[in-house]
């Protein structure tokens, strides 16, 4: 894989982390009107965030797909099925097959749907990673010239496309694939950036700038794209403002 959650295995103790996260919690329910429904704490979200990041041996580094490790939070899975519902890709490219949970699972959305396929990318062949008819894999970077002509190759003409990016996740390089696969992504459907959380986006402060940082800055100079908030409509995300729409 190209370093993928190289960034995401450090950080304050666990425990420390459930202990705080807890407290706010508890001062949430007390104080932060959060059954109310007209006004949501923060903090609350935030500190379910942190549990869920840092507690990760036993939520996102323990979440499978038909038995396949994906490493994301089942909200945003969840987030995924509803766009690929809502926009019926014809090709998936998923940035960082690591052990191919992800490429399965938007497989699986194919099935489903009776459409589409997905193109996985990453640097290195997992062994074990599941065969399934829909999934393409590339081997190389996502960002050399080698694998980008193999991904236009693979797009027919009329083909809607759709680009999920969980590689390196070193600003640089997130920026890099931005830059390269944004023309790709067709009108209406969307570039997912994901584990836009780290470098303090609540979690992992001390990561260095990533992609949070990459998308932020893509945006300042392509208007193509807007960051669906809509996306994070269940409080907690791991793409905090990732989920980018195409929208010209």
């Amino acid at each position: 894989m190209e370093e993928k959650n190289s960034q995401r295995r450090s950080g304050a103790s666990p425990r420390t982390v459930l202990a705080v996260g807890f407290i706010y919690l508890a001062v949430g329910l007390l104080f932060g009107d959060i059954w109310g429904g007209a006004q949501h704490s923060l903090s609350v979200f935030d500190a379910f965030h942190q549990w869920y990041f840092y507690a990760a041996g036993t939520t996102w580094l323990n979440t499978r797909w038909l038995g396949v490790p994906t490493e994301k939070c089942p909200l945003d899975m969840w987030v995924y099925q509803e766009i690929i519902y809502e926009t019926k890709p014809d090709v998936i490219i998923d940035s960082g097959t690591y052990k191919g949970g992800s490429a399965l699972f938007f497989a699986s959305m194919c099935d489903l749907l009776n459409r589409g396929r997905v193109l996985s990318i990453d640097i290195y062949a997992y062994p074990d990673r599941p065969e399934h008819k829909r999934i393409t894999y590339l081997l190389g970077s996502s960002t050399s010239d080698e694998v980008l002509a193999k991904v236009k190759d693979a797009i027919r003409p009329g083909d809607k496309v759709m680009v999920c990016l969980d590689s390196d996740h070193h600003k640089a390089h997130v920026h890099n694939e931005l830059r390269l696969y944004s023309s790709i992504v067709t009108v209406g459907n969307y570039l997912v950036v994901e584990d836009t959380d780290i470098n303090g986006h609540p979690v992992y402060s001390r990561s260095g700038p990533g992609p949070m940082e990459a998308v932020l800055e893509f945006l300042k100079t392509n208007s193509n794209y807007v960051q669906d908030r809509s996306r994070e409509k269940f409080g907690v995300t791991l793409f905090p403002g990732g989920w980018l729409k195409r929208v010209r």
